[in-house]
């Protein structure tokens, strides 16, 4: 068993308690008690935490992240999008490896560990096994899919694929993946964009998700181009042609959504699509999405960090920070997207967008032993008047101290305990480099460079 004792615990359970002083113990990969534990539960060979003046919560859920696009770190930075996914993206991945999927996932799996994640949602790489072993090693809980793509212009001939093909090898993968690793790994069906993704893909895939009883991650409505591609080859907007298509559902994790009418959010609201706000990768170059319409609707809105070309720090606790920012200035209203909000946007609501609420996103007796110990205490933090405004406005993820995961530690005093973090680091410098070399990508330099 594992004792935390002393903790300001926070549930965020249905009613939403604290506890100052609590305590979670937690035995195998579930919590067995949280808030008041008696003592007598607790066994002598127990592990006892002294968490005194530190934060217990569930772990972080990050709701949109690609694994495989972590070795492509800056490769995207301060270009347009059409230089950035043709001439970058593209090309990357399409020559992209299984170990290197695996060595790339390896490297971002370490930053969310370390940033408090304990759970993602993956929505595309093209090698599920790569993702799928990295997942499996580390500890970390997570959903993975396949980018797929059976149409569309300026493809690398790596990626066109039958749209027969594009869904058999996703059932494989589920075949293969899903439920694996004490349920640590589900896979779902990923649809990239309209841009790449035929009617048939789109309502095959829907039928299969739902045969299958999993989700469908996809990017829709990310950028104006997208309306007005949509528009011009199907006859209506992103979100009107899969309300036609019969695609929308509960089970859709739509993300970015940036280009929405007020039609196309009610769209959303009666069909119960799930949404995943990527705030950094949105302001570099897509837009405001209207969130806080979303939120006033009823709509289940998570938080993710994108992939690293598009975002560069994937911290969530950062997109957290800056999910509250930036539509409280887009509306001139400080009150909008609280505090307490944005941390239910990482955790319940975010469990919800999963399809994975039952067992995870809050700290309660019978859920799996998922969370996360920070450590306040420390100048860049204090003082503490307020500790749930001060994890959005006022944290860092260095503050992340511990992250559990099925009641295993991935992180302890900020030591990785499944991953060797000095190799991890050596290598992935190594390997992307080579991959970026292979894919012909040559970033200029900002300055002159003289090579001594």
């Amino acid at each position: 068993m594992i004792y935390i004792k002393n903790a300001y615990v926070i549930t965020m359970d249905s009613a939403r308690q604290v506890y100052d002083g609590g305590a979670v113990l937690i035995e195998g990969d579930k919590i067995k008690a949280v808030g008041k534990v008696d003592p007598a539960l607790v066994p002598p060979d127990a592990q006892c935490i002294d968490a005194k003046g530190k934060i217990v919560m569930p772990g972080l859920i990050n709701t949109h992240v690609h694994l495989s696009q972590q070795l492509g770190r800056g490769m995207g930075d301060d270009v347009n999008l059409l230089t950035w996914l043709h001439e970058r993206t593209f090309p990357y991945e399409s020559n992209m490896t299984e170990e290197d999927s695996y060595n790339s996932s390896m490297a971002c799996i370490a930053e969310q560990i370390k940033c408090g994640v304990t759970t993602f949602a993956e929505p595309g790489g093209q090698h599920v096994n790569g993702m799928g072993k990295a997942v499996s090693e580390t500890g970390i809980r997570g959903i993975l899919a396949r980018s797929t793509m059976d149409c569309g212009e300026g493809l690398p001939e790596a990626f066109r694929e039958s749209t027969d093909r594009c869904l058999e090898i996703q059932e494989e993968n589920i075949k293969n993946w899903h439920n694996s690793a004490n349920g640590r790994i589900k896979v779902w069906f990923g649809l990239r964009t309209l841009f790449n993704n035929s009617d048939e893909l789109v309502k095959r895939t829907k039928a299969l998700a739902d045969k299958h009883g999993v989700g469908i991650h996809m990017h829709v409505a990310e950028v104006y181009d997208e309306v007005d591609f949509t528009k011009k080859t199907r006859g209506a907007s992103p979100v009107e042609h899969l309300h036609k298509l019969g695609a929308l559902g509960e089970n859709l994790l739509a993300v970015h959504t940036v280009w929405l009418t007020d039609r196309e959010i009610d769209l959303f609201l009666l069909h119960g699509v799930k949404v995943s706000h990527n705030p950094a990768a949105a302001m570099r170059v897509l837009g405001f999405a209207p969130i806080p319409e979303m939120l006033e609707k009823g709509i289940c809105v998570s938080i993710g960090t994108d992939g690293a070309p598009s975002s560069n720090r994937m911290d969530l606790i950062d997109e957290m920070y800056l999910t509250s920012l930036i539509h409280k200035g887009r509306r001139l209203n400080p009150a909008v997207v609280p505090a307490e909000k944005v941390i239910e946007m990482v955790t319940t609501d975010a469990a919800r967008c999963l399809l994975w609420e039952d067992e995870i996103g809050s700290l309660e007796a019978g859920k799996k032993a998922d969370l996360i110990i920070i450590n306040l205490n420390n100048v860049c933090s204090v003082p503490v008047h307020d500790p749930i405004s001060n994890l959005v406005y006022a944290n860092k993820s260095t503050n992340v101290e511990y992250t559990m995961v099925d009641g295993r530690w991935l992180m302890e005093n900020r030591k990785l305990t499944t991953i060797d973090e000095p190799k991890l680091v050596a290598n992935t410098q190594n390997v992307a480099q080579n991959l970026l070399s292979r894919a012909g990508i040559n970033l200029p330099d900002r300055f002159p460079v003289i090579k001594l």
